[in-house]
């Protein structure tokens, strides 16, 4: 999955779907704060939170795996 484009749907496709994986993760105690918090960047170019790489990365595969080519 390296160096793919995502056309803009995709990726409006990818983010909610990883925002709907993050609200079945956490519950309804998670708010938009804690998912910005979650998915700042580090030093090293990660999310702060490693699982939220994981779960945009499944996101993105899902949305090119629905897309027909």
């Amino acid at each position: 999955m390296n160096n793919q484009i995502l056309s803009p749907e995709q990726g409006f496709q990818a983010m909610s779907r990883f925002l709907e994986q993050y609200h079945m993760r956490v519950g309804r105690e998670g708010d938009i704060a804690a998912v910005l918090s979650d998915i700042q960047m580090t030093a090293d170019g990660r999310p702060a939170d490693p699982a939220a790489w994981d779960d945009w990365l499944e996101a993105v595969r899902m949305v090119l795996e629905d897309t027909p080519r």
